[in-house]
């Protein structure tokens, strides 16, 4: 076994094995997970993230991401950021991101709760009538995103992976891996943390971060999200991948229940 994949599989395998950990994908973490807002329920993110790296940064604010439930296992999604980019020749430049359009589907679920659960999640990215592309400020689309999410309760822990490929017609194709846990300190506060892997194919870049986060519901349906990483390997100058990662944003889940959880119960 390479370095690489050697201390790949040292932190996952400290990840995986904290005590009482119950994780759930999604904001404000990368890794996604199978669960679902419930059938006609809503939840919506109104975030900033941030993306820094050695000669450049990237801002997100505001990031947008709507979410609808379609039954019990299929979730819409869109998502549209504005951008504020900069790097060393020249401030920040602002524009409308590329609209990011997704259908998830979990394709198993286990009648038990501490059962298998499993759903394909295709995205698809596509340039905005602006000038955002002309600018730079947004990769050339379409590009395509196929990720497979699983969970599957272990005795007190919850494991949490996804991984993927992102195709892309005008440039490098990238793999995507990411494993993440949580606690649920209180009712109110879940504690996250994240490993997440970034591969452009060929070789030419490779990102591997770890983060921290929360989710804090301060009220009935309303949450906090916020997310903070380092890159640990990987990266470097003219690589374009961050050494750091952030988030921070509302989430509001509107539901026919009164409920503020994801489907199926995590």
């Amino acid at each position: 076994m390479t370095s690489v994949p050697r201390r790949l599989a040292w932190i996952w395998l400290f990840l995986g094995s904290a005590a009482q950990v119950f994780a759930q994908g999604g904001p404000p973490l990368l890794t996604d997970d199978p669960g679902t807002p419930g059938n006609k329920n809503w939840e919506i993110n109104i975030a900033s993230t941030q993306f820094f790296s050695p000669g450049e940064n990237e801002i997100e604010a505001p990031l947008l991401d709507i979410n609808y439930g379609l039954g019990d296992r299929i979730q819409l999604k869109y998502e549209v950021p504005y951008l504020f980019d900069s790097d060393e020749a020249a401030g920040y430049r602002g524009g409308v991101g590329n609209s990011l359009i997704g259908v998830k589907w979990r394709v198993y679920q286990q009648s038990d709760e501490k059962g298998w659960n499993i759903s394909i999640y295709p995205q698809l990215e596509v340039n905005n009538p602006s000038n955002s592309k002309a600018r730079g400020l947004v990769p050339c689309g379409p590009r395509f995103l196929l990720p497979v999410e699983i969970t599957k309760v272990l005795g007190p822990v919850e494991v949490n992976f996804e991984g993927g490929y992102r195709l892309t017609k005008n440039g490098l194709n990238e793999r995507i891996l990411g494993l993440a846990i949580g606690h649920q300190f209180s009712k109110r506060f879940e504690g996250l943390s994240e490993i997440y892997d970034d591969v452009v194919q060929a070789g030419t870049a490779r990102s591997t971060t770890l983060d921290v986060g929360g989710r804090y519901e301060f009220h009935k349906g309303l949450l906090i999200n916020f997310m903070a990483g380092r890159r640990i390997i990987g990266g470097g100058p003219g690589s374009g991948q961050p050494t750091f990662i952030g988030y921070v944003g509302l989430q509001v889940q509107l539901t026919r229940d009164n409920e503020s959880k994801r489907h199926p119960g995590h």
